[in-house]
């Protein structure tokens, strides 16, 4: 008999560096952990590890320098756009001063009122006032600084206006302000965009529009500059910051890492986990309306068993509607049994209707990064239980 349903458990490990054995340290961590505080870890159990994990292990870095010399080979060196950065001290400032290293002059288009992510630019309520059109109003710093003033540029959560901090990491540096990323070809051909999500449509179009030489942060280092770290998929996508003058870059090679967890785990504890490795969350923050997923993806590798999208009814609509005159035990006999008979896909069924149609990896993804957190915890590993069971599980 079950009495709980899905339970996510923080596992403390050691601070994992360089060249350490991750995956012998998440089995101990995780043994020890159910040993000493007395739970039991079963088949179908998955095991969550932030991708930091993984990277820093690898000794997946690359210093300011190396990053220069490629934005250099790849965008020739002298003038360079950039189009649509998010507004992010740990994310983008750092590649800022890498990129302006590798060019004689950068031109810096941001986007308004908000990044990609949500992070406010401008005070909605003064942009809304001064019935400026976002689709169409492309301005200079001068003539942005004019209509909003500097007030309305700080950010509620950070307390920094993102327009002086960039432009404090280099003189090279000129800011302009517009949502059409083909803007920026009146100032250079010659552009990197640093949108995630949207980074395919802002490519096609400058293409469209005749940029000379475009790649993306995705295009830069995708292999080794001078020893460097790399991801021949993602790039510079996904980095963030480690020192004033280093980046960790995404994990490379996590397929293979996922793969030997899951048998490690297996050798170790005679139990069938599934296992994915995850950064961001996809979630939105209700207040400042910042859209977490900085990373280009919630998980960039995880286990046969994690493909796919819930399969589930919605228990309120089964109940108030083909078991209307039930109730108590007799109500919960006919949910398990609907439950049971169930067919391998509820597409298009009505008794599905509101249940979350994303990724399993998008959603326990997002999971495990509130577990987890992103500051002191302590628990880069997260055990997830329940989360194939439902109502009718016994």
């Amino acid at each position: 008999m079950r009495y709980t349903g899905v339970t996510a458990r923080g596992i403390i490990t050691p601070v994992f560096q360089e060249g350490d054995n991750a995956i012998q340290g998440i089995v101990n961590s995780l043994v020890d952990a159910a040993r000493n505080e007395k739970f039991s870890l079963n088949d179908g159990d998955i095991i969550g590890v932030t991708e930091t994990v993984v990277a820093r292990t690898q000794g997946n870095y690359a210093t300011c320098e190396q990053i220069a010399k490629d934005i250099r080979t790849k965008l020739g060196g002298r003038d360079i756009g950039i189009v649509f950065p998010i507004l992010s001290r740990n994310r983008f400032a750092i590649l800022l001063k890498a990129i302006a290293m590798g060019a004689e002059k950068v031109y810096l288009q941001l986007s308004y009122p908000a990044d990609e992510v949500g992070n406010p630019l401008v005070d909605r309520d003064v942009f809304d006032e001064k019935e400026i059109n976002p689709y169409s109003d492309s301005f200079t710093e001068a003539e942005f600084r004019n209509i909003f003033g500097k007030e309305a540029t700080i950010h509620p959560f950070t307390g920094i206006d993102y327009i002086e901090y960039y432009k404090s990491i280099s003189p090279k540096i000129e800011i302009i302000f517009s949502n059409d990323p083909t803007y920026i070809l009146k100032y250079t051909k010659n552009v990197l965009n640093c949108d995630i999500h949207t980074r395919k449509r802002t490519q096609r179009l400058l293409k469209k529009a005749g940029v000379v030489k475009s790649f993306g942060l995705e295009e830069i280092l995708t292999s080794p500059v001078d020893g460097s770290g790399f991801n021949p998929e993602f790039g510079l996508l996904g980095s963030n910051k480690a020192t004033e003058n280093r980046v960790k870059l995404f994990p490379r090679d996590t397929q293979k890492f996922v793969d030997e967890l899951a048998a490690a785990l297996k050798n170790e504890t005679g139990k069938h986990f599934e296992v994915m490795i995850y950064g961001d969350g996809g979630f939105k923050d209700p207040v400042a309306g910042i859209w977490e997923l900085a990373d280009p993806v919630v998980s960039p590798a995880y286990t046969e068993g994690l493909k796919g999208t819930p399969n589930e009814f919605k228990l309120k609509y089964l109940a108030d509607n083909d078991f209307a005159d039930l109730s108590g035990e007799e109500l919960s006999m006919a949910l398990k049994e609907q439950i049971k008979k169930k067919n391998s896909s509820l597409v298009g069924n009505m008794d599905s209707q509101g249940t979350t149609p994303r990724q399993l990896t998008d959603l326990i993804g997002s999971l495990c990064d509130l577990v987890s957190g992103s500051g002191d915890r302590g628990t880069p590993v997260v055990l997830v239980q329940g989360y194939f069971a439902n109502f009718a599980s016994d």
